[in-house]
């Protein structure tokens, strides 16, 4: 009978929504629980693009999440990190949405820093105590890296973001992947020994950077790139190091031992690529240079030879003022014995009067007159005669200097394709062609080696 009755007022029952019902939660909770003063540690920090700030207020046993409304964050007087411990004034309530229980945050005021960001303070003073993050002791990056080896994890879309980045920056530039876990309590050794890899392989894979680039992320997230190893593993690095982890807000011990810190990933593959992209950007102008020399030079070239064939004379042309000074020297040197012969004729003469004048026996003086006359005529006779034989030979000389009589006797001149005259075999190629002045035309012909 009762269970009839527990029956019946079951089915008269009302059945709630779950909107409805979520609203009485919250209801109740808002009435229930007070406005008031929360402290504990900030994480997974996000300010929306509507200035509204989302946050997971955390202690060592419990965590919240929380929202804080753009006209109250506009208020803050600070800037709120990870890892920041604060106290909050808030009201508890329902987000119908997804029906999580959330606090509404009224104001925020400092409370001190957390456990971790206190971690990372510690370890980044004694490090920098030692100099781990001085600038002396960063190297420089090469502009033109022959590749790049990156360590990050083998799954994440930051290998696919560096290497699309790089590919499209400098598609030549090889890319060594060096995989290794980038969050967890192994994940810095395994870190670390990527980077010990990376740089003992270097020269083996042709490597002159090193990237190491990691995702966004909160504080715990990032804390891998926080551990002692990590930076010491860096900072003794063959390889000058560029980092690349979190977003540009995020920052890490890794960056400030690194030798150069970029904002996100990409940018880090936009760094190490900046001189390839650069040189392909300036080649056409390159180009354009290169252009304009090699017409410049060529126009040179060619002035030049204009000037050379102005200066070059023909051989026909050398053997003509050859015969012109060879004519010329045989005037003058008739001249000169017509002037001797005159000269002598006239002191013979001379000689005669006198030698009549004085010569006691007339007979016999004219006879020793007649006699000498004879010798001088025959003198004068052979010295014509052989001026008369020079001047043949040197005539015959000259015209065996003629090319024309030469090829004539069956000799010939050959030259290559570039007019230029072949005087030693060496000088031809086989298969070159030849072009073979003869006395009478010319042949062109092939060479052929045995």
């Amino acid at each position: 009978m009762n269970n009839a009755r527990n029956n019946q007022e079951q089915a008269g029952a009302r059945v709630s929504s779950v909107s409805e019902f979520v609203l009485q939660i919250r209801t109740l909770v808002e009435r229930n629980v007070p406005l008031g003063w929360i402290g504990g540690e900030i994480s997974n920090l996000v300010q929306a693009g509507s200035g509204h700030l989302y946050f997971t207020l955390r202690d060592d046993r419990a965590q919240i999440r929380c929202a804080m409304w753009r006209n109250r964050a506009q208020l803050l007087g600070f800037r709120l990190a990870e890892g920041m411990r604060v106290e909050v004034r808030a009201q508890a309530t329902i987000y119908e949405a997804r029906g999580d229980l959330q606090l509404s945050v009224e104001s925020i005021r400092r409370a001190g820093l957390g456990n971790l960001f206190e971690a990372y303070l510690r370890l980044k003073a004694r490090l920098e105590a030692e100099g781990l993050f001085e600038a002396a002791r960063k190297g420089d990056l090469p502009r033109l890296p022959r590749g790049i080896a990156l360590v990050t994890s083998a799954s994440g879309a930051v290998l696919h973001d560096v290497v699309t980045v790089l590919q499209r920056r400098a598609p030549a530039l090889p890319v060594t992947i060096y995989p290794c876990l980038v969050q967890g309590e192994a994940a810095p050794a395994q870190i670390a020994g990527a980077i010990a890899a990376a740089c003992s392989r270097a020269g083996r894979d042709g490597n002159d950077v090193l990237l190491v680039c990691r995702g966004g992320g909160s504080l715990e997230d990032l804390w891998a790139f926080n551990d002692e190893v990590v930076v010491r593993a860096i900072a003794a690095s063959s390889l000058p190091v560029i980092s690349g982890i979190g977003h540009e807000t995020d920052t890490t011990l890794a960056d400030f031992v690194a030798d150069l810190r970029a904002p996100t990933p990409s940018a880090a593959a936009e760094i190490a690529s900046s001189g390839w992209f650069e040189l392909r950007q300036s080649m056409p102008a390159f180009g354009r240079s290169l252009r304009k020399l090699m017409e410049f030079r060529l126009q040179r070239a060619f002035q030049r030879l204009d000037e050379l064939q102005l200066r070059l004379k023909h051989p026909r042309t050398r053997l003509l003022r050859g015969q012109e000074r060879i004519s010329g020297a045989e005037r003058e040197l008739r001249q000169l014995m017509r002037a001797k012969l005159r000269e002598r004729t006239l002191k013979l003469a001379g000689l005669e009067v006198r030698l009549r004048n004085a010569a006691p026996r007339p007979n016999v003086q004219r006879k020793r007159l007649d006699a000498a006359a004879t010798a001088l005529r025959r003198v004068l006779d052979d010295r014509l005669a052989n001026a008369s034989q020079h001047l043949a030979h040197l005539a015959a000389r000259l015209e065996g200097l003629n090319p024309d009589a030469v090829l004539a006797r069956g000799y010939a001149i050959v030259r290559d394709e570039s007019g230029r005259i072949l005087r030693d075999a060496g000088q031809s190629q086989s298969g070159q062609i030849l072009d073979v002045q003869l006395a009478r035309g010319r042949i062109r012909t092939r060479v052929e080696r045995p």
